[in-house]
């Protein structure tokens, strides 16, 4: 750790000073890490703009990052341009790293989503979007690459209306507020008095600049701007329209709160980073921590640290507005919301598709294996590594991934941080399960001198949604404190399905009824009649299995478009038609993960490395091949006792198992309705 004197003014907040936290999102080669070492350089904080050819850039620092070229980790850094202090995120591209991309949101005041002006808007770069927007950020478009041939200010932004919004106005690098032309146009569409001004001869720039900050904050209107990062054209200029856009106030004189977006650990230490959104944060400061579904919990903080790239600056304190990473904090991970905060922080919608058995090759046994993967887990949740007992006694270690690409980070992240060496086996989709119509579930619990029962309606929730919870039984009827208690049991756990045993998703669980004993009932006998009646609601359920797809987007010669759409078609992918602009195709689709993991190489082939590929995850799909996948894994859901659907009574003092098509005559709710009515 360092604190040199050339970072003595980074190492200063000043109280009035504005905080920006930009975050740099894009595709693979759209030219981001490039991008943002023009922003440090215009902001001060650098003497010359790195590059990623010659490795010596602020961001990437991370040895892997080098070697391969591209950005694996969220890298950060800061400066201070026009009197406002900017933090910069600069956020992996590559979709296997698309988790990481998605947590670093919850710290971003504006988003800028870097576009190739050469090419249509791609598949990654439709994520992107929905992503930023899904968290209400404000959005920027720049266009980058202009010094590239076919690079078209017209086609970028017509690509634009077709693939992410309408609702987009371009601004002039040399005179972004004067309004004129179809920018005047686009924003006297939108609000009645810029109207009368346009109408009356021409809009006010400052009226119009404050109108489109208000616009652009509600989310009414995105902004694109054009130039090349590689030629810097376009840059300061650009930094001069976002620090006069983006309207985002904290106030450090309220009380702390914050959101963290990243955990690292060093050699020395465990560092979570994090988005201070109000208040103040000292070394020795105790903070609250709240955690999902337990009681939250106090932390001392030890030390704060500015970030730059892979320097860590200590710093006295930390104000609203701020990035810092602060060591000290265990129970703190990485989505965790600290103190008071306003709002709500949505959870991943990136998840991981394919899961892999980790084989050590050295001799490292098992349990050291899973202690190290649940350590790299601190830092990337979704690998949810865990150890298996197979039914022939065997233990598996198995992670969650995104793709192979992160199977080759994986591998070296372990043999250069840990000194073990692993390979994987060939990775297995990860299946989920829903339901088709509504369904009752009822479940009971009472072994001697325990009592619980719930009521549970399911019903299919929208796609993509989870599971969701709602009451509508009277607090009369069950008391509030159960009630919440049922909330929480719902979402505790990894409901499995009873097709496959995959994770139950997208189903709203509704409290209809329960009851409880004023003697009897006990921490946990609500936990159990919960999962019973979950599972209990399910065999009585039409079942669905899903499979992941991919969205897909092609550009290859176009003489090889016809091979490419039949070979698609014979992997079940749904194609939309083609375009096609001069000699090269464009195809986009989407279809099963299983089918397409590998069609990277597929690709290479029918076009002797002419094509190229942009898969991004398109969500989950009803199975292609459900009776097939079912047979072949072969769910024995008579044996996972872990995940019953009988229910227990008690008769004469001992409790007795009953099964879940006979728990409803012995069920003491009254309830009986059909679900479908």
């Amino acid at each position: 750790m360092e604190n040199t004197s050339e970072n003595k003014d980074l190492n200063k907040t000043e109280k009035s000073q504005r905080c920006i936290t930009v975050g740099i999102l894009a595709q693979v080669d759209a030219g981001k890490t490039t991008f943002s070492e023009q922003l440090l350089f215009h902001g001060g904080a650098i003497r010359s703009p790195g590059r990623v050819d010659r490795q010596d850039t602020v961001m990437d620092g991370n040895e892997i990052e080098k070697q391969r070229g591209i950005t694996i980790f969220t890298d950060q850094a800061y400066f201070t341009y026009g009197g406002v202090r900017y933090y910069l995120l600069d956020t992996p591209g590559h979709v296997d790293f698309g988790p990481e991309a998605e947590r670093a949101l919850g710290a971003m005041d504006c988003g800028v989503l870097l576009l190739d002006a050469s090419s249509a808007v791609s598949a990654r770069a439709v994520t992107l979007f929905k992503l930023l927007r899904r968290w209400k950020k404000p959005v920027f478009f720049f266009l980058n690459k202009m010094d590239m041939e076919g690079a078209s200010v017209v086609g970028a932004m017509e690509s634009i209306r077709n693939r992410l919004t309408e609702n987009v106005i371009f601004l002039d690098s040399q005179n972004p507020f004067s309004f004129e032309g179809e920018a005047g146009e686009c924003l006297a569409e939108r609000d009645e008095g810029l109207l009368e001004q346009y109408l009356e001869g021409g809009i006010d720039p400052q009226e119009g600049k404050r109108v489109l900050a208000r616009l652009l904050k509600e989310g009414e209107l995105t902004v694109a701007m054009a130039g090349s990062a590689l030629r810097d054209h376009g840059i300061q200029e650009f930094l001069q329209v976002l620090g006069q856009l983006v309207q985002r106030d904290y106030n450090p004189e309220a009380p702390f709160g914050a959101f963290a977006y990243k955990v690292r650990r060093t050699r020395e230490q465990r560092l979570v980073y994090l988005k201070i959104l109000s208040g103040r944060l000292k070394p020795r400061d105790t903070v609250t921590v709240s955690r999902e579904g337990q009681e939250p919990v106090q932390e001392k903080i030890h030390q704060i640290y500015q970030v730059m790239g892979s320097r860590y600056i200590p710093c006295a304190q930390a104000q609203a507005g701020e990035l810092v990473a602060v060591s000290g904090l265990q129970e703190t991970g990485c989505g965790t919301v600290l103190g008071r905060t306003e709002g709500t922080f949505p959870g991943s919608q990136m998840v991981p598709s394919l899961e892999t058995q980790v084989l050590a090759t050295d001799g490292t046994d098992d349990h050291r294996l899973l202690e190290i993967l649940k350590s790299l887990e601190d830092e990337e949740p979704q690998l949810q590594a865990e150890s298996r007992k197979m039914a022939d006694g065997t233990i598996q270690v198995c992670v969650q991934v995104m793709g192979t690409i992160q199977l080759e980070v994986l591998k070296e992240l372990m043999s250069s941080r840990f000194g073990v060496l692993v390979e994987f086996a060939p990775p297995r989709v990860l299946y989920r399960e829903t339901i088709r119509k509504p369904v009752m579930g009822y479940g009971h619990y009472e072994p001697l001198r325990h009592y619980a029962e719930a009521c549970l309606l399911l019903e299919p929730g929208e796609r993509g949604s989870g599971i969701t919870f709602e009451s509508r039984c009277h607090v009369d009827v069950l008391a509030a404190n159960y009630q919440s208690l049922i909330r929480t049991h719902v979402f505790e756990r990894v409901h499995r399905g009873i097709l496959t045993g995959s994770p139950l998703t997208d189903v709203k669980v509704v409290l209809m009824d329960g009851r409880s004993h004023l003697k009897h009932t006990e921490g946990g006998d609500f936990r159990q009649a919960v999962y019973r009646a979950i599972r209990q609601g399910l065999e009585k359920a039409d079942n669905v299995l899903l499979e992941p797809w991919y969205e897909v987007e092609i550009s290859a010669p176009a003489e090889a478009a016809g091979r490419i759409m039949a070979e698609l078609s014979k992997r079940f992918a749904q194609l939309s038609p083609m375009e096609q602009y001069g000699n090269q195709a464009v195809i986009r689709g989407r279809g099963p993960v299983a089918c397409l993991m590998d069609f990277s190489r597929e690709l290479a082939s029918m076009t002797r490395g002419e094509g190229t590929l942009s898969m991004g995850n398109a969500g989950y799909f009803p199975c292609h091949n459900q009776e097939e996948v079912i047979r072949e894994i072969g769910y024995d859901k008579e044996g996972d006792p872990e995940h019953t659907s009988a229910s227990v009574f008690c008769s004469h003092g001992a409790g007795f198992a009953v099964p879940w098509n006979e728990v409803e005559q012995y069920i003491h709710s009254s309830l009986r309705i059909d679900p479908e009515e």
